[in-house]
């Protein structure tokens, strides 16, 4: 049994999860790279100089922040594809897709923060890599299952050969990782991948108003999106 946490501990969480709230909060007013310790310190009632007792820096809250909001959009992905059956492959691809995009379309701050522009002067340090590899683990898992039943992802076209040349070191990362199995397909990975960022794509186009006047339905057009890409990456029957 673990101890009990002191009152100091349970004070001290409730005031770190209040910051980062309104620091959330400031994502969607400010923007990320307008994102203020001074700022979020008000918001909470706080002098600046108290804020840094639990985050020394601006770094700090933003990588706190990051962490939490791709453990969030990890947790809310890996638990939509649980809840299908697991012999529905497109269904629990769509139920895994649909949450990514629920997600993030309902938290724009967040989204912008995670898959927006970079912060200038801000590196993400290597501990926001596992928490942010959550949702392409989804992907890779359905793939995997995929596969083991016999499917295969669509061969690329002769033109564009090279991909499996690019993909390379992605490959050896994701298999080091344990993302991929050592022998899972290359056009696999290089599907994968091109699931990966298409979907996310469709989400920005949508979020930041690129898909205004040349697409009616936004969550209609995001599962055509993503029915067409697990086709090609075999989840999805062709």
């Amino acid at each position: 049994m673990t101890a009990p946490r002191s009152a100091r501990a349970l004070a001290r969480e409730t005031v770190t999860r209040e910051i980062l709230d309104a620091a959330r909060v400031r994502l969607s007013t400010d923007g990320p790279g307008a994102l203020s310790l001074r700022a979020v310190a008000r918001d909470v009632g706080m002098v600046s100089s108290a804020v840094y007792r639990y985050f020394p820096s601006r770094e700090a809250l933003l990588t706190a922040l990051l962490v939490a909001c791709y453990d969030e959009l990890g947790s809310a992905v890996e638990r939509a594809e649980a809840a299908v059956p697991r012999d529905d492959l497109e269904g629990r691809w769509l139920a895994a897709c649909r949450a990514l995009r629920t997600w993030c379309v309902g938290r724009p701050g967040e989204f912008a923060l995670l898959y927006g522009t970079p912060i200038p002067g801000y590196a993400a340090p290597r501990d926001t890599v596992e928490p942010a590899t959550r949702v392409v683990r989804v992907l890779v898992g359905l793939a995997g299952d995929a596969w083991s039943r016999g499917a295969t992802p669509v061969p690329g076209p002769p033109g564009a050969a090279d991909a499996a040349d690019l993909v390379v070191p992605a490959r050896t990362y994701a298999a080091a990782r344990g993302l991929v199995a050592p022998d899972a397909p290359t056009e696999g990975v290089v599907r994968t991948l091109a699931a990966w960022t298409a979907l996310f794509g469709t989400v920005s186009f949508e979020l930041f108003g690129h898909l205004e006047q040349t697409v009616a339905d936004g969550p209609r057009w995001f599962d055509a999106v993503a029915l067409r890409v697990g086709a090609d990456l075999g989840v999805v029957a062709r």
